[in-house]
């Protein structure tokens, strides 16, 4: 810059010398803050065949020029990336249907490619809308799955990925990726994730799965099952759901049916609840009575958990005096607050578990043409579970539906009782039906051992 602006002063002088021999009045008015030019040149490229050598600008010689990029090897195509000043910015006049079709950063991890979003794609927002509503689920045929050990247990299951949006190609390892070989993989920042995510600390991985159907899931081979079967009667809340299902897998029951009044069990809260039983056993929803009693195998005894405890003192006192009378081989009759664990009316609720005695049945407690069908009480401890069965669980609500019970008359089954202390209303269903499930799953396998005894015993005598 100094020597610079030493060129110019000595050039003025020499011109107002010049001028000043000539007798012409010159004055020389100096400008300040004029700053050099430091930019610079444009390098212009130009094709193979017409390349030309083009000099350098004046006033550019000692300046370091830009390395040449190295040769490209054969057979392999020249790209061009322009400049970051000439890059479409979010905000512009572009619509948001085209913006996730634009700038996009291809790239590949283990021979699968993956997508880098542009900050305008609205993909991640628009499937994470679908999959929160029970209408567009249906309707769609998609579920959300967030979570590392969540996504893994549906691939392993054989559940069909779409779309895989991560932060991290880390998080992306951590999948197999042998199975994600049709799905769209869109990396996307952790701000996004964060937005959508319903979780405290998010993985920084979601996927969107199809629907999965339970038929044409591939469930573990080595599960060990029992005979029964659990029957979700108006469960409603989703964290009961989501619990009843994971003590369901724990217990290692054969299948899981849900009438239409439960809760959708691919609902986020009670994916996350359940930790991945959805994909461990086989989960039906929206079954009409129809189709529960024709997915039952033959010679099932239907149980029903009776979640209403009356006067504990005197209730107990009278269970167990039915108990004993049944031992004894003599008649056993009603017990007191037999029906108050059902809703006898048709689309009302039964929030305190109001019961009413057997003989004090009326018109204006029941639903018109219906009859309350006769099922015995019996302790949760004593055998109920020595052959195949299955375990009605109603809501804390709304109780069990009057179907739930006729079934449970036909098959010869019982209602289940847990004995409490006094004061206490009831139990939680997602904890009465833990409780049942691991007892029932007791009884068959003692059932299992003494029968395997009484065989070898026999044996040993012929």
């Amino acid at each position: 810059m100094a020597a610079y602006m030493r060129s110019v002063i000595i050039l003025l002088s020499t011109e107002r010398n010049a001028l000043l021999r000539r007798g012409c009045d010159y004055t020389v008015v100096s400008r300040r803050y004029v700053r050099g030019l430091r930019r610079t040149p444009v390098k212009v490229l130009f094709p193979d065949s017409n390349r030309e050598t083009v000099a350098p600008p004046k006033g550019s010689e000692g300046r370091k020029e830009p390395k040449p990029a190295p040769p490209k090897a054969p057979g392999m195509k020249r790209t061009f990336s322009p400049p970051a000043a000439i890059m479409i910015p979010s905000h512009a006049s572009v619509p948001a249907s085209e913006q996730s079709n634009i700038t996009f950063s291809k790239d590949r991890i283990g021979g699968l490619r993956f997508e880098t979003a542009f900050p305008g794609d609205k993909r991640l927002a628009r499937v994470v809308s679908i999959a929160r509503s029970r209408t567009f689920r249906e309707h769609q045929g998609k579920i959300l799955l967030e979570g590392k050990r969540l996504i893994c247990d549906a691939l392993e299951a054989g559940a069909h990925p779409q779309m895989v949006f991560f932060s991290r190609v880390e998080k992306l390892c951590e999948l197999p990726l042998d199975k994600l070989k049709r799905a769209t993989l869109v990396k996307v920042k952790f701000e996004e994730i964060k937005i959508w995510s319903e979780l405290v600390a998010p993985q920084g991985v979601m996927a969107i799965f199809s629907r999965p159907d339970p038929e044409k899931m591939s469930f573990p081979k080595a599960r060990p099952t029992v005979p029964l079967s659990l029957i979700c009667d108006n469960i409603r809340d989703p964290g009961n759901m989501g619990t009843i299902l994971r003590s369901a897998a724990a217990a290692g029951c054969r299948d899981i049916l849900l009438t239409k009044g439960c809760v959708d069990p691919w609902e986020p809260k009670v994916l996350r609840a359940a930790m991945g039983a959805h994909f461990r056993l086989p989960v039906h929803c929206s079954l009409d009575w129809k189709d529960i009693r024709a997915r039952l195998p033959e010679h099932t005894s239907v149980h029903v958990a009776d979640n209403y405890c009356g006067p504990a003192s005197a209730e107990e006192e009278e269970v167990t005096e039915h108990r004993h009378a049944e031992v004894r081989g003599q008649p056993t009759g009603a017990l007191k607050g037999d029906y108050g664990w059902v809703s006898t009316r048709r689309g009302r609720g039964n929030p305190d578990h109001a019961a009413y005695d057997s003989d004090s049945d009326s018109d204006d407690e029941t639903a018109p043409g219906l009859q309350l069908p006769r099922v015995d009480a019996l302790l949760y401890h004593e055998g109920w579970g020595r052959g195949p069965a299955a375990l009605v669980v109603g809501g804390e609500t709304h109780g069990l539906s009057l179907e739930s019970v006729g079934l449970a008359a036909e098959t010869g089954g019982r209602r289940l009782r847990i004995p409490m202390v006094p004061g206490v209303d009831s139990l939680n269903s997602a904890m009465a039906a833990s409780i049942l499930l691991f007892e029932g799953r007791r009884q068959m396998l003692d059932s299992v051992e003494t029968s395997a005894r009484k065989g070898k015993a026999e044996r040993r005598l012929i």
